[in-house]
């Protein structure tokens, strides 16, 4: 693996990170919404991750080499040695993000606005504080483990210009 894709493979998972982050605080934040748009109470949402393979990555390549050649940019050509056994895994992406189908939490308070006139019992989230706050957690220690990652690359990447001088 190169140096190069070896920060891109850091940068991704800080972009995928970051989202996982925001939807936790946004879950957090929605914990007592009892009504959405769509009616009904707010659904936990969750972040499906997903590895990019190196097919991936070179279609998006050519395709932003083809954008500026149609620009009149000239471009030296990147290759792909597809003989040179390389790890597929350019990075992670966030593949999509999910609503939990998981069951309401009845709580009774027959003074809510939108409590069941018949019951007295009202819908609230599907989001649990401990599940949230240990999901952010590991979100928190995979950011930083990129964020390590990321500066060692950088130090040898500086290393190795030291060298050549």
């Amino acid at each position: 693996m190169d140096l190069l894709n070896a920060v891109k493979i850091s940068g991704t998972a800080l972009s995928a990170h970051r989202t996982k982050i925001n939807v936790i605080a946004e879950n957090l934040a929605n914990v007592d919404t009892t009504r959405t748009r769509e009616g009904g109470p707010y659904r936990r949402k969750m972040v499906v991750f997903k590895g990019e393979d190196i097919d991936s990555f070179k279609s998006v390549i050519e395709k932003k080499q083809l954008r500026k050649e149609q620009a009149g940019i000239e471009l030296s050509p990147i290759e792909f040695d597809s003989e040179k056994k390389q790890d597929n895994g350019t990075g992670v992406r966030v593949d999509r993000i999910v609503r939990s189908q998981e069951d309401f939490r009845l709580v009774y308070n027959p003074a809510h606005p939108d409590a069941d006139p018949d019951t007295g019992y009202v819908k609230m989230p599907n989001v649990d504080h401990l599940t949230e706050i240990a999901d952010m957690l590991v979100a928190k220690r995979s950011y930083e483990a990129s964020v390590t990652a990321l500066s060692v690359t950088k130090d040898m990447i500086l290393k190795a210009l030291e060298i050549g001088k």
